[in-house]
């Protein structure tokens, strides 16, 4: 079966709100279970350019924020769904947020 991998990193302070998100706008199913993610938590690293509305940081200063990186499947048909609840709760203006084709096995 073919679905789409998310990998999304928000500041620790939001991840609840994030994979509340993604389960509710159907990403995270995995068969009979719903909201499955996994998450890790990390440093992001990051300075904010002239045009930048920064949530954290000033512009032209390097910033370091302690993160989740969330990582979870989605049915291919869902992934602009989700992808726009994700940014509807995200406080960066620019998240990072990566989706790839995978087989699930």
């Amino acid at each position: 079966m073919k679905m789409m991998k998310v990998c999304v990193t928000v500041p620790r302070t939001h991840a609840n709100t994030v994979r509340e998100a993604i389960g509710n706008a159907g990403g995270g199913k995995i068969g009979n279970y719903s909201f499955c993610s996994f998450s890790s938590v990390g440093t992001g690293r990051f300075k904010p350019e002239n045009g930048a509305h920064p949530a954290i940081g000033e512009i032209g200063a390097l910033e370091e924020v302690e993160e989740e990186r969330i990582e979870f499947v989605c049915e291919p048909a869902l992934i602009e769904k989700v992808v726009a609840a994700i940014r509807l709760v995200h406080p960066y203006d620019e998240p990072a947020i990566d989706a790839f084709l995978v087989e699930i096995l």
